[in-house]
């Protein structure tokens, strides 16, 4: 949705966009359509974040959840003169087996950088999950070889579907393999993808090794207990997207793979915070994805080797996912104005009321 229609003067409200909003959205526009918009909005946001003036800090937050295995944080892309997009977001390793619930849980709100009135309001679990499989195809379309036909998946939860699909996108994708050290989660995960079309085996981590073109870690491993590849069998042109790590002292990626391969960071001061660059040091990393995409070719000569993508997920990914849902939103006219936010008709009296 244009900044212009979230600033009109006769509009005092917040704009929300409900589940049932987004559901509309992803079924009326078709879940293909929303991943390509996806990838194509992040792919230029990332090209022109090299000659933008945006700001997008490490994430911060703090631990919670019995024995610290989860964290709740605050992610903020500051455009200077438009917006701010702040997202709050959850991680939560035992909702899926104790409560039923995703993950990893947020919202995502907007807010405008002249005034500081809160635009829109809406959900960041699905946002999220898609914007984390585009980044990935992303990378992957830059790292990794052209025409892979094997996908192997190192964890089957829910982020594993968007990237599956996200990278069916811009591959010519024939077959997933996929490993769960929960092995309901990978018996279903056939079912949850079948509107790829394509073969989906379950298989053990050096089956995946050997065979996949692409692999992706997507799982929930704790603080020390990684990595969950052990990099014995892998191809010798595999690209990785490395997706679960998140917190200082989780990694899915052993330490030696990564010293002997091309590294890309997402957003440098973030992993090396907490993503798998943590088991680095800031020389051995390779340019960000950002610089990549401003300069596609400085990866090719990287793609016989083994590369990896270190994705963190950042800020500015969340704002353009916003971007994304708003435009959607706007195109659908679907959305519900509140107020939200108690603007006195007397600024200066907080007991005048509209």
């Amino acid at each position: 949705m244009s900044e212009a229609i979230l600033h009109e003067g006769e509009h005092v409200e917040t704009l929300v966009l409900t589940q049932q909003h987004v559901a509309k959205l992803v079924s009326s526009g078709g879940r293909d359509r929303f991943m390509d918009l996806m990838i194509d909005r992040l792919r230029k946001a990332f090209v022109a974040a090299r000659e933008s003036n945006g700001t997008t800090p490490p994430r911060e937050g703090f631990l919670r959840c019995p024995g610290e295995t989860g964290v709740i944080e605050w992610m903020p892309h500051h455009q200077p003169g438009s917006s701010m997009t702040l997202k709050t977001v959850a991680y939560t390793p035992s909702n899926p087996a104790e409560f039923r619930l995703p993950t990893i849980i947020g919202s995502l709100t907007r807010y405008d950088d002249v005034t500081g009135r809160l635009l829109a309001v809406c959900d960041g679990i699905l946002p999220t999950a898609i914007r984390t499989g585009a980044a990935s195809a992303i990378a992957s379309s830059l790292l990794a070889l052209p025409g892979g036909r094997v996908l192997g998946l190192i964890g089957a939860g829910a982020q594993a579907v968007t990237q599956a699909h996200a990278l069916s996108r811009v591959f010519p994708l024939e077959q997933i393999l996929v490993y769960d050290i929960d092995e309901t989660h990978a018996a279903s995960y056939a079912d949850r993808v079948d509107f790829l079309g394509l073969e989906v085996r379950i298989a053990s981590v050096s089956e995946i090794e050997a065979n996949a073109d692409i692999i992706c870690t997507v799982t929930s491993v704790g603080v020390g207990e990684g990595p969950v590849l052990t990099g014995e069998h892998l191809r010798s042109h595999v690209h990785i997207n490395a997706i679960g790590a998140d917190l200082v002292g989780k990694f899915e990626v052993p330490k030696a793979i990564l010293e002997s391969a091309f590294v890309a960071p997402d957003h440098v001061a973030q992993a090396l915070r907490e993503g798998e660059c943590q088991q680095l040091e800031p020389g051995d990393l390779g340019p960000d994805l950002m610089a990549l995409c401003a300069d596609p070719r400085a990866a090719e000569e990287f793609r016989d080797r083994i590369t990896i993508f270190d994705s963190t997920g950042f800020a500015l990914e969340d704002h353009v996912a916003f971007d994304v849902l708003l435009e959607l939103a706007e195109e659908a006219g679907v959305g519900e104005r509140v107020r939200l936010e108690h603007l006195p008709e007397d600024a200066l009296n907080p007991y005048s009321f509209h």
